[in-house]
C-alpha cells in the first residue's frame, strides 16, 4: 500500500512546484502593483491590516485600486460595487474558459480554483490546455497559491513602508505589468482570428476610455473583442 501511494503524492508535489515555478516571473511582474496598492491603501486612511485583509479577501488588483479611489469620495455604496463589478466582469468570461479544462475536479476544488483565477491563472492554464497537458489541481494551485500569497504580502510591504518612496513611478517599474500582459495576449497569436479581435478589443477600449471613462473600458473592450469573435466564429457542421 505504501509504494502505491508514495509516488502518487511524489507526483502531485512535482506538479505542485513546477506550478509555483511558473509564477515566479508573474510576481515578479506584479511586484510594483502590489506594493503600490499597499502604499496607496495606507495613505487613504487604510490600517496596513485594513490593506492586506483588502488583497486577501477581493484579490484583484485593477478592482482594489478602484475601490481605494472610490471610497474616498462621496459615491452611492451600489455605485462602488457596480464600479468593481464592471472592471471584473471579464472573469466571468475567464470561468467558462477555463470550467471546461478542469471538469475532473470536484466541486470544492472548483471552488478553491475559481477564487484564484486571475488574468495571468487564465491565460498559463489555456496555454498549458492547448499544449494537450492535463490541467491538474496541484499544478493550478502550485500556479494561482504563489501568485495570491505573494500579492498579500507585496501588499503588506507596501503598508509598511510604502511612504519611504515618494514616486514609484520614477523607477519605470509600472511597465513591467504591461509588458507581460501584451507578452500574455502574444502568445495566442496563433489563434483563428487573433488579429481582427485583438484590434477590436483596442478599438473598444480606447473609444470606452475615451467616452465612457474607466474602469468600464475594460468590460468594453473586452465585449468588443468577445462579439467579434462570435461573429466570425463558424458552426462545425457549417465548416464540415
Amino acid at each position: 500500500m505504501d509504494q502505491t501511494f508514495k509516488p502518487a503524492k511524489a507526483s502531485s508535489y512535482a506538479e505542485f512546484l513546477t506550478g509555483a515555478k511558473r509564477a515566479l516571473p508573474i510576481v515578479v511582474a506584479s511586484t510594483p502593483f502590489g506594493l503600490l496598492f499597499g502604499a496607496i491603501a495606507v495613505d487613504s486612511g487604510l490600517s496596513v491590516g485594513e490593506a492586506v485583509f483588502m488583497s486577501a479577501t477581493i484579490y484583484a488588483g485593477a478592482s482594489q485600486l478602484v475601490g481605494l479611489d472610490l471610497f474616498s469620495q462621496n459615491i452611492a455604496p451600489w455605485m462602488i460595487v457596480l464600479s468593481i463589478v464592471a472592471v471584473n466582469f471579464r472573469h466571468v468570461l475567464y470561468s467558462a474558459a477555463v470550467g471546461r479544462r478542469i471538469r475532473h475536479f470536484t466541486l470544492l476544488q472548483k471552488a478553491v480554483a475559481f477564487f484564484v483565477l486571475i488574468d495571468p491563472q487564465y491565460a498559463e492554464v489555456e496555454i498549458r490546455g492547448e499544449a494537450g497537458i492535463r490541467i491538474s489541481f496541484p499544478w493550478y494551485m502550485g500556479l494561482g497559491l504563489t501568485m495570491y500569497v505573494f500579492w498579500v504580502f507585496q501588499g503588506l510591504i507596501g503598508g509598511l513602508f510604502g511612504n519611504l518612496i515618494t514616486d514609484p513611478y520614477a523607477f519605470g517599474l509600472d511597465f513591467l505589468l504591461p509588458i507581460y500582459f501584451l507578452g500574455m495576449v502574444m502568445s495566442f497569436r496563433h489563434r483563428k482570428n487573433w488579429v481582427p479581435v485583438v484590434i477590436a478589443s483596442t478599438v473598444c477600449a480606447v473609444a470606452a476610455y475615451k467616452t465612457v471613462g474607466s474602469p468600464w473600458h475594460v468590460t468594453l473592450g473586452a465585449c468588443g473583442g468577445v462579439l467579434l469573435a462570435a461573429l466570425l466564429a463558424k458552426p462545425k457542421n457549417e465548416e464540415a
